[in-house]
């Protein structure tokens, strides 16, 4: 088995471990759910830049890897929003998890069109996972409505901006194919 397709797997094996850490009794919990939530962040990075510099790209891979992000960050946003129980915690929520259901469709049915190039991932879109990424280790690391906590609360509003300006563009690059044969 390839490296990069390791620390995917190993990314996915980490969600069950920071919800059941998340949701330990102890005023520590949190933090160390957030810390295994950035140890699979950082490693999402790695097995691209892995998979890249030891020309161990595969179709394995190219699936799983968006999988995986797509399952943490789902994972950890439905965790803050039973910790948050607040409207403007889930709106923004809910944002980035639609936006990942439609980017993936489309990716899916762009692919089946063979163009997926044409929606490849662009700087927006890395910002985006980079910002959410940072507003969900905040947000898991520390007590809600905390001076932090309202750190990463604006960093996650920031991310759902980035999410829908991202979504426009994918959309636009997709949109002559999308409305063909209306």
């Amino acid at each position: 088995m390839k490296i990069p397709n390791i620390l995917t797997l190993l990314r996915i094996v980490l969600i069950p471990v920071f919800v059941l850490v998340y949701y330990l009794p102890y005023a520590w919990g949190p933090m160390a759910a957030a810390l295994v939530f950035a140890f699979a962040a950082v490693t999402d990075w790695f097995d691209g830049y892995l998979a890249r510099k030891l020309d161990q790209s595969s179709p394995f891979g190219a699936f799983l890897d968006p999988v995986a992000d797509k399952l943490m960050v789902a994972t950890a946003l439905v965790l803050l929003v039973d910790t948050y129980s607040v409207f403007w915690v889930t709106v923004p929520a809910i944002v980035i998890i639609s936006r990942e259901i439609v980017i993936s469709a489309l990716r899916e049915w762009m692919a089946e069109l063979g163009k997926r190039a044409n929606i490849a991932v662009s700087y927006v879109g890395k910002l985006k996972t980079t910002l959410q990424m940072l507003s969900i280790v905040i947000m898991l690391g520390f007590a809600p409505y905390t001076m932090l906590a309202w750190v990463g609360i604006g960093a996650l509003y920031l991310a759902s901006v980035l999410t829908l300006w991202s979504m426009y563009i994918y959309l636009k690059a997709a949109w002559p194919d999308l409305v063909e044969d209306i």
